[in-house]
């Protein structure tokens, strides 16, 4: 019964899965529907895995032939060379940007301390220490850092981050 699933849907969920994963891909490329399509992207090119792991084994023997002509061996080399390009200067730490810039900033952010965040939040840094200490983030001063308010507290630095900017 197992195998009789395995042959029968295997790859018409390959199929379906790289679809969506093909499609909210070119989404993602382009910046379009960011918030629709990313966990999507992510979450369901996960799942994928499984029916492209059956979809290899009821295919096994073509693949082997593939691999014992050789015709397998080019494409592999040069799907392993495009991830390379891409993973060495980010390795390198020579890449251009270094990611997504809102994770950037929210990292800068989340190192400076209260002080010197207050000017930018348009308020002083005594209001920031009663936003956080009213969530139950205890700050020792204000020269404490985000991440380490969020640290002592326990917390993710985002949820730290929703309380400096409440009310505004």
């Amino acid at each position: 019964m197992f195998t009789t699933f395995i042959n029968r849907y295997s790859t018409p969920f390959t199929t379906g899965l790289f679809l969506v994963s093909l499609i909210s891909g070119i989404a993602l490329f382009f910046h379009v529907g960011q918030s629709y399509f990313h966990g999507m992207h992510e979450w369901l090119s996960m799942v994928l895995i499984l029916p492209f792991g059956f979809h290899v084994w009821k295919n096994w023997g073509p693949i082997l032939n593939y691999l014992q002509r050789g015709w397998l061996l080019v494409p592999l080399a040069v799907s392993l060379a495009a991830a390379v390009v891409f993973m060495v200067p980010a390795a390198l730490g020579t890449g251009a940007g270094g990611g997504n810039p809102m994770v950037v900033m929210a990292t800068v952010l989340a190192d400076a301390k209260i002080v010197d965040l207050a000017p930018i939040l348009k308020t002083t840094p005594e209001v920031l220490v009663t936003r956080l200490k009213a969530a139950g983030i205890p700050v020792a001063s204000t020269e404490t850092s985000v991440a380490t308010a969020a640290a002592a507290a326990g917390k993710d630095g985002r949820e730290v981050a929703f309380h400096l900017v409440a009310g505004r």
